[in-house]
């Protein structure tokens, strides 16, 4: 199968390999001209422009974007739209909010338009390991784009699959990613527990090694864990700052709307919200209401 890549960042670019060393043919598109000579010295043609990269793909054509979410991935749909002829397909494999998916998928049928929604974990190591994919779309669509998932996926029969409707693979992977930040949450709690039990002298690389076998908490999170202690065992000039790209927000803002309780997914994004404020009002509030209640002494910058 022929099919175009368009964003070529890390995970981008490790797919369109994958589906190249895979027998596809791939020709990818990024506005940054770097991104698409790196792409070249792997053997995979590019395209300067979304006009050169439809006009280079066969009908009926597939794109695979890999971009962020957002305006970005608006910006591109609409580029799109007037190049594409009924027929053509287009998967969104980032991590897109389900409800642009949505609406999305709409504007497309409209014009005789595919869409499919692909929420897509792997990262990095998804290029040798295989890409876990959850995909939403129209049953017959993901059937005809099998050859593509199963490519991507760590087996053939493993690692993907359609999980319902347009929509669905993008909201599933919302979740996915929700789990993650309380996982993620739950290993640096235990962790900095651990490292603060100074007279006990703990080795946190070695801890790490030995959970990843044979324990209940073992996890390819804690393999990964465990290599970056053993890289960085003091964590030296790392910043304590956490980033959140959407997802857990969105899985918040979900659960409240379901009525669902999710305190350890909520409590991670807040500590992660957390990590940002290096001058936090609330604290020195709280600091101030102690020492009117209570005459406690306020530790002074």
């Amino acid at each position: 199968m022929k099919l175009g890549m368009i964003g070529l960042g890390k995970m981008g670019a490790g797919m369109a390999q994958r589906l190249q060393q895979g027998g596809h043919q791939v020709t990818g598109f990024d506005p940054e001209a770097d991104a698409r000579k790196a792409l070249e010295t792997k053997g995979i043609s590019s395209a300067d422009s979304l006009q050169a990269l439809v006009k280079a793909l066969p009908a009926p054509r597939v794109l695979w974007m890999m971009v962020p979410s957002g305006k970005v991935t608006d910006d591109t749909v609409n580029a799109l739209l007037p190049l594409l002829g009924a027929g053509d397909t287009v998967i969104d494999g980032g991590n897109s909010n389900y409800k642009d998916s949505l609406r999305r998928a709409k504007l497309y049928a409209g014009k005789g338009l595919g869409y499919v929604d692909c929420g897509t974990s792997g990262g990095v190591w998804g290029l040798k390991e295989g890409y876990s994919m959850m995909i939403g779309g129209d049953e017959a669509a993901v059937e005809r784009l099998r050859p593509i998932f199963e490519t991507l996926a760590p087996a053939k029969n493993q690692g993907w699959g359609r999980v319902g409707p347009v929509g669905s693979g993008h909201f599933t992977k919302m979740v996915h990613n929700g789990i993650e930040y309380g996982l993620m949450q739950a290993y640096a709690e235990g962790f900095s527990i651990l490292q603060h039990k100074s007279e006990f002298g703990l080795d946190l690389h070695q801890v790490a090694d030995i959970w990843r076998y044979g324990s209940v908490v073992r996890s390819w999170l804690l393999d990964l864990t465990a290599d970056a202690l053993g890289k960085n065992p003091s964590l030296a000039g790392i910043a304590p700052y956490v980033p959140d790209s959407g997802e857990g927000r969105w899985t918040v803002d979900e659960a409240i709307d379901l009525n669902v309780p999710a305190p350890v997914i909520t409590q991670s994004l807040i500590e992660r919200l957390r990590s940002r404020d290096t001058e936090s009002f609330a604290d020195k509030l709280l600091s101030a209401m102690r020492n009117e209640f209570g005459g406690h002494a306020i530790k002074k910058e």
